[in-house]
């Protein structure tokens, strides 16, 4: 699977390990930044990873900072993205097969290496149930999303 990865400088030593990680388990990981440990900003990362994974670049993409929060919340921003603070397993896989998450942010200062490279395989293994209710309540999702991008383009 192609994943976008990104990560601010909290995040940066830990998106290192998880390439890695990646590319052992036969993914094609996709380095959106940053490319430094130097001061960076979380936003600029989790635009580049929905970007990437909203042109198709990538199927699914990971986000890292220092919390998972930051990061997760600017990639909620781009519609079509859905994106979950996971550190625990069953959010890991749960947050795809009912909510069809397709980013996943993690806290650099929250999680260590393991738990990391555990929550990434457990998010990449999920599928999408594609069960009724859930596509029903995806569907209110969506619908948020298109009334919310009209009242934003009237504000501007």
């Amino acid at each position: 699977m192609r994943v976008a990865i990104g990560a601010d400088h909290g995040g940066y030593p830990l998106k290192g390990i998880l390439l890695d990680f990646l590319s052992a388990g036969g993914h094609e990981p996709l380095d959106c930044g940053a490319y430094g440990p130097g001061p960076s900003d979380y936003p600029d990362f989790a635009r580049a990873v929905a970007e990437a994974v909203l042109r198709g670049d990538a199927e699914r993409g990971i986000l890292i900072c220092g919390s998972g929060v930051g990061a997760s919340v600017a990639a909620n921003k781009f519609p079509g993205i859905r994106s979950a603070v996971c550190h625990d397993s069953f959010s890991a896989h749960q947050g795809v097969e009912d909510d069809n998450m397709n980013v996943i942010s993690l806290g650099a200062r929250v999680v260590g290496p393991e738990l990391a490279k555990e929550l990434v395989g457990f998010f990449l293994d999920a599928r999408f149930s594609g069960a009724e209710r859930h596509r029903r309540r995806l569907g209110k999702v969506e619908k948020i999303e298109e009334e919310y991008r009209g009242v934003c383009n009237e504000l501007e």
